[in-house]
């Protein structure tokens, strides 16, 4: 997700989206996992699509994904959440909104996934939940 627009404050993440906060980046990975989504996920994804730029999975982010593997941050079972992370790395995502508190928004897991990443010259990711990027305030 690349930060654009100057901040509105909304109630939900739908609309944080919506309004050119932020640009969608949308893996291969997300969408074949959006395909399998309740209707309404995909009808608020479809939604989105004006704000989305895709970026498809090719080998560089094969082997960044490989890497975190590597160093064993997370296990081949949890190889589609490596993927995400390096496709937002390699697109140069400023950040990754995820519900996953498993293998993505994870402190220890964090601060590795940016060990590689740095490692590999690539800048650190911030990486938070839906929670934290919510504007709550009505008026400021």
């Amino acid at each position: 997700m690349r930060s654009s627009a100057s901040p509105v404050k909304h109630s939900s993440i739908w609309s944080v989206w919506g309004v050119l906060r932020f640009i969608l980046l949308v893996s291969d990975v997300s969408a074949s996992e959006i395909d399998l989504a309740p209707a309404r996920v995909q009808k608020h994804f479809g939604d989105m699509n004006t704000y989305m730029q895709m970026v498809a999975v090719d080998e560089e982010i094969l082997t960044l994904r490989n890497a975190y593997i590597a160093e064993k941050i997370v296990g081949e079972k949890s190889i589609g959440d490596a993927t995400h992370v390096a496709a937002a790395t390699v697109a140069g995502a400023d950040l990754i909104v995820s519900w996953n508190f498993k293998h993505i928004v994870h402190f220890e897991k964090i601060r590795l996934y940016n060990a590689v990443n740095t490692m590999f010259g690539y800048h650190a990711v911030d990486i938070r939940s839906p929670l934290e990027v919510i504007d709550y305030e009505e008026d400021v």
